[in-house]
């Protein structure tokens, strides 16, 4: 019994040799052989040896990231070379990590796939490198071409009309997102297009809301001498004035009623024309031509009442609008502090 035994044991022995050999063997076949399931993004490099790996990376993933990457937004596109990128794919190292997953199990795990013919799901990333600077400089080139402000609605006025200058939507680049596409585009040979990530910027303003926001708002035709009154955009009534005669004309372009006051004192401006009454203060009584109410605008000009209808639907004054004591009366009420007023030819 006891030969039997030892002749069983070497044997026994001998087999495991045998399979040690073999394992051995197989194991050493596959060194330079990638398992199957091993990928470097979407490129398949299972049963390759190293120098098909690397060919098949040439191939399917360096060469097509010698393309630009592009962004675009409706009809404006921008574009990244590799050469701005300093773009650089490093096919050894991305061969040697798939090369290295293929045999990171132990060795009798290896030996046991090789024999059975099972896989490895592995993916492997992309050893791409790219400048840094390039990327963020190309984003913020893209945002700064890109990004605008919103714009209220506004009105645009002529000394006889009113026109709504429709609001318009801002847009930002949201850079973060854009920097995370551009990267994966740099990184992956099927995305060479993207579309730029934006974000709508609403105005405080809308185009319906243009009303609202000027409840009152007054215009002046100088040649015609004519003030107009208008509510929410619509005309109101139009008033016969005087305004400046020549070289003291009345004061173009638009303002706001900065100043009111009823039967208000005249500050007389200190100028040659005003004569002896230069630098005074006439207060309301008949001496003071300013007549009931005043609304200042700009500089010492304002819109003020007159006893002198003669000289309503001329220029005639020192750079004044003057109206009718009824009328200038009856606008006051109307015109709140802060009322816009547009003054043209």
């Amino acid at each position: 019994m006891g030969r039997r035994v030892q002749i069983g044991l070497v044997a026994a022995l001998g087999v495991l040799m045998a399979l040690a050999v073999a394992a051995y063997a197989i194991d050493r076949a596959h060194s330079d052989t990638i398992a199957d399931g091993v990928r470097v993004a979407d490129v398949n490099l299972g049963g390759l040896s190293t120098d098909q790996a690397q060919h098949r990376l040439r191939n399917r993933l360096a060469k097509p990231i010698e393309k630009p990457v592009k962004v675009s937004y409706e009809d404006q596109a921008f574009t990244l070379t590799p050469e701005q990128a300093k773009l650089n794919a490093d096919i050894d190292g991305m061969v040697d990590a798939a090369l290295g997953a293929s045999r990171s199990d132990a060795f009798p795990t290896r030996v046991w796939r090789y024999a059975t013919g099972g896989s490895v799901d592995r993916e492997i990333a992309p050893q791409i490198s790219y400048s840094a600077d390039a990327l963020a400089g190309f984003v913020a080139g893209v945002a700064q071409h890109l990004n605008r402000a919103a714009q209220d609605a506004t009105i645009s006025a002529t000394p006889s009309s009113l026109n709504a200058v429709p609001a318009q939507d801002g847009l930002t680049v949201l850079t973060g997102e854009l920097r995370s596409r551009v990267r994966a585009a740099l990184e992956r040979p099927k995305h060479r297009t993207i579309s730029a990530p934006v974000k709508k910027v609403h105005p405080d303003v809308t185009t319906n809301e243009l009303a609202q926001q000027y409840p009152t708002f007054l215009t002046i035709d100088r040649a015609a001498f004519a003030l107009r009154l208008w509510k929410n955009l619509k005309l109101v009534k139009t008033y016969t004035i005087a305004v400046g005669q020549a070289g003291l004309e009345t004061p173009a372009g638009q303002y706001t009623i900065d100043d009111k006051q009823v039967n208000p004192s005249w500050h007389v401006p200190d100028s040659a024309w005003a004569g002896d009454l230069a630098g005074q203060v006439i207060p309301p009584g008949p001496a003071d031509p300013i007549k009931a109410r005043w609304m200042g605008f700009y500089s010492g000009a304002g819109i003020h009442g007159t006893d002198d209808v003669a000289s309503l639907g001329t220029a005639a004054s020192h750079g004044c609008v003057r109206m009718s004591i009824p009328d200038v009366i009856e606008l006051y009420d109307q015109v709140p502090l802060g009322t816009p007023i547009y003054i043209g030819d």
